[in-house]
């Protein structure tokens, strides 16, 4: 096996991006990334590492060659024996429609395909084939555009179902495998066009700088993405715990960056698809030592300060604390650290959640604490780190129920459980250092966390409900 396979497999285990249960299909455009992708996950699941169930291809349809990239694909999917899932998209036709660019709207038609493929095959995950190359172009793309800690930490190797397994692997790297088994692939003639920016990236600037500064510099540029990434990690965490709330005194108070994320997570959602930048969260953050009645305009909303309080008011109306879409009130919004071990009471008294950690399954209290229905759930100790958040919903919110195939939105599954839209905002919801759901208290464990072997380590969380729910 070569040594970039076994690097493939201790990226996918040190991500838990897939396990001998998971049923994972693979994008294939007919690239050398992806063919060699679709190659890989062959081999890797002849180990026994996960089930290679399928492929995606995806034909946009803006190019002279796309059929003939799509007969390709069909032909290497019938040599792997793997069904071949096929979806057209008329990405121009729908970017006029929706006023977006070729790109924007060729991923939406992507991520939509690879929705619709998950579901014909039985799949939890799809894999792309990304690679470090890929990463680094990102990384410089961003970074010249003026990006923070979250568009600097670049691709990461899971976002939702979709997988990046190949991204410690270079482009070159996978272009000798496919040689030395003596596979074809197709070239896409669009990436010769240096009109386009990741093009001009890749074929000047970062030769030039390999040139003449760093050899290694794609490998050095990934590894910014990956501490970018963990400093993203950190921030949301904090952010977590400190709460939606844009009471002026609190901020003051809060360190910068933590000032800037409140504020520039809060414009965001009151902004809509329009993009909130560097100088309207600066503009904004001048309104803590303003006096009240102060203003600033920005992007679909208007930014006050009023009453010791930061209020966005859009086209939606004011929003009070916090930008929080989906009909809550900011009074409602909650976040509280929970140690392990340690409890956390609601500010007014509503609820208690602890958490206690064990060396094993046990007998935990009551029927339904391995999938979390009630007032115990019981999850794996080793995928959660010293602490925990409580929290209630925030606008995106998405989890992986027991029993269901593939991730679901929060909200949705409110619906689905006829909670009364009153009682939505005040649901504990347990999350992780990386803001995954973990539990939602009372109705359900994400699968992830799931206790699967009786001698696992575990940690025990119980709710308490300090009055009566209507």
């Amino acid at each position: 096996m070569p040594a970039f396979l076994h690097r493939v497999r201790r990226f996918v285990r040190e991500h838990d991006l897939m396990r001998p249960d998971t049923r994972v299909m693979a994008a294939l455009s007919g690239g050398p990334d992806s063919v060699a992708l679709a190659h890989i996950l062959t081999d890797l699941a002849a180990l026994g590492d996960f089930e290679f169930v399928g492929l995606v291809h995806v034909n946009h349809q803006l190019r002279s060659t796309a059929d003939r990239d799509e007969e390709f694909c069909a032909a290497l999917a019938r040599r792997l024996d793997r069904p071949l899932v096929v979806d057209r998209a008329d990405v121009f036709a729908r970017a006029g429609q929706e006023r977006r660019s070729l790109e924007d709207a060729a991923h939406a038609a992507r991520y939509e395909a690879f929705a619709r493929a998950r579901s014909r095959c039985g799949a939890n995950l799809v894999a792309v084939g990304h690679t470090q190359d890929d990463q680094a172009e990102t990384f410089l793309l961003r970074l010249i555009r003026g990006a923070g800690p979250q568009g600097l930490a670049g691709m990461h190797p899971r976002h939702r179902d979709v997988v990046r397994p190949l991204l410690a692997c270079s482009r070159a790297e996978l272009r000798q495998y496919l040689l030395d088994r003596g596979e074809a692939f197709v070239e896409d003639e669009t990436n010769q066009d240096v009109r386009i920016p990741r093009n001009r990236v890749r074929a000047t600037l970062l030769p030039l700088l390999e040139s003449q500064f760093n050899p290694n510099i794609v490998e050095g540029l990934a590894r910014e993405a990956d501490l970018a990434r963990d400093v993203w990690a950190w921030l949301e965490s904090e952010l977590a715990a400190f709460g939606p709330t844009l009471e002026v005194d609190r901020l003051k108070r809060a360190p910068l960056a933590l000032r800037r994320l409140a504020l520039w997570r809060a414009m965001s959602e009151a902004a809509g698809r329009r993009t909130i930048a560097f100088d309207h969260v600066n503009a904004a953050l001048g309104l803590l030592d303003a006096p009240d009645g102060s203003t600033v305009d920005a992007p679909g909303q208007r930014v006050q300060r009023n009453a010791g309080r930061i209020v966005l008011t859009s086209k939606a109306g004011p929003r009070g604390s916090s930008a929080s879409g989906g009909g809550s009130s900011a009074a409602n919004f909650f976040a509280y650290r929970l140690s392990i071990p340690g409890e956390v009471t609601e500010e007014h008294g509503r609820f208690v959640l602890s958490a206690e950690a064990a060396e094993s399954l046990g007998r935990p209290d009551g029927p339904g604490a391995k999938v979390g229905i009630g007032d115990t759930a019981v999850i794996r100790r080793d995928l959660v780190g010293s602490t925990l958040v409580v929290r209630n919903r925030r606008p995106g919110d998405r989890f992986r129920p027991i029993g269901l195939r593939g991730h679901k939105k929060l909200q949705d599954y409110f619906v689905d459980r006829k909670i009364a839209r009153t009682r939505r905002d005040l649901v504990p919801i347990v999350v992780d250092d990386r803001d995954r759901i973990v539990w939602v208290a009372g109705y359900g464990i994400d699968e992830a966390f799931r206790v699967t072997d009786p001698s696992q380590a575990v940690l025990l969380l119980k709710l308490r409900y300090l009055e009566a729910r209507s």
